[in-house]
């Protein structure tokens, strides 16, 4: 093994030029599919935040579209849910000098502040704390020249009455939103229906947003009959067609170079043992075995491999932070946040070498049938 070793360093180190061409192939593929790796998933990730990020990953509803008794019971415990919020909508009519708009005044916990955000998207103003306090969307604001304290009447479909105070607006990027919902406490809502308990719908975020389907079966199978659970992807099956899409291409751009890397690999390797079938038939005549005949090429590829890796995992990164550093959005964020994958960056270098490795068995199979006696025979 040690002299096989030594001597595929001794073949390597004879033909630089070739050895470090070879190199640097092994360290372009592995850079390409590094930086394509992490540029897809990031914008992937990208994608899903900006789509699903601040929204309900599940949403349980009232199969007869009515009211229920507030629960948590096996929903809280759950270790897959990173938020549960609640929620009770109550379509109302808003009015201030002599006008009327219809407005939706959802009243929230503090799970579905955590899901949406409204405390992190303040334009102005605070969060509701009383049953008497709203915040509304910075263009309804303006829309009805509303300031910070002002109050207004708000009027249900039953004719109940109630004025509230604007403490604060919000912008959630979505103009539908921002122009219709009008936040409040869950208390307050809960208050124009006279009910201390009844709720409309529970919005949950998870962990990993690609099981929402399987987690929307189990709490089906969880909850009692009436109550019903959707998920996000049934109303997202373009975006989610889009993300397969781009997985796919992404493994086969990887597969095509890690082809292309194994066959010029194997095909240089192979013309090696035609320039060192001379050497080859000396060190058999000399008494090595085929074995370390073999190993000897086998050796080579697993020094190639091993410093293609390296290199490779050094362009790759060096390509992700070129990447990042020039391409930025006019507010000068990132165009695409990009996350270090430490497993995957492993998992590609690893490739890389175990290809090396396989690459290296056809010139090794080829050197181990070589015959010293033909082979000096023949020059």
């Amino acid at each position: 093994m040690k002299l096989a070793f030594s001597i595929a360093k001794r073949f390597l180190g004879y033909s630089k030029g070739q050895t470090v061409l070879i190199a640097i192939g092994i360290a372009i593929g592995v850079s390409v599919q590094i930086f394509i790796g992490l540029l897809i998933t990031g914008l992937q990730e990208g994608l899903i935040d900006k789509t699903v990020g601040s929204s309900p990953h599940i949403t349980i509803t009232h199969q007869a579209q009515e009211s229920f008794l507030q629960s948590s019971s096996g929903l809280e415990m759950m270790d897959d849910f990173t938020a549960v919020g609640y929620q009770l909508d109550v379509p109302v009519f808003i009015i201030k000098d002599e006008s009327f708009d219809s407005l939706l005044l959802r009243g929230i916990s503090e799970g579905t502040d955590a899901i949406y955000g409204f405390s992190s998207k303040l334009i102005s103003g605070r969060m509701p704390n009383e049953k008497n306090e709203v915040i509304l969307g910075d263009s309804l604001a303006d829309k009805l020249k509303l300031s910070l304290n002002d109050t207004l009447t708000v009027v249900t479909i039953d004719r109940q009455t109630v004025d509230v105070t604007v403490v604060g607006t919000f912008d959630l990027k979505v103009a539908a939103l921002n122009n219709s919902w009008m936040i409040s406490t869950l208390q307050a809502s809960q208050s124009l229906v006279d009910s201390e308990n009844k709720i409309t719908s529970i919005e949950i975020q998870i962990k990993d947003v690609f099981k929402s389907d399987l987690l929307a079966e189990k709490i089906d199978q969880t909850l009692g009959s009436g109550l019903t659970s959707t998920h996000w992807k049934l109303a997202n099956e373009e975006l989610l067609s889009g993300l397969n899409g781009q997985s796919i291409s992404s493994i086969m751009i990887q597969i095509f170079v890690l082809v292309s890397v194994v066959l010029g690999i194997a095909s240089v390797l192979a013309i090696t043992v035609l320039q060192k079938s001379r050497q080859i038939g000396i060190l058999k005549a000399m008494g090595i075995q085929d074995r370390s005949a073999s190993f000897i090429f086998l050796f080579q590829g697993l020094i190639l491999g091993v410093w293609g890796a390296v290199l490779g995992i050094l362009f790759g990164l060096g390509l992700i932070f070129a990447f990042t550093t020039f391409a930025r959005n006019p507010d000068g964020s990132a165009l695409i946040a990009i996350r270090y994958d430490i497993p995957f960056i492993v998992f590609s270098g690893s490739v890389a070498i175990i290809s090396a490795l396989f690459a290296s068995m056809i010139p090794a199979i080829k050197s181990k049938k070589l015959s010293p006696i033909e082979v000096i025979r023949n020059g």
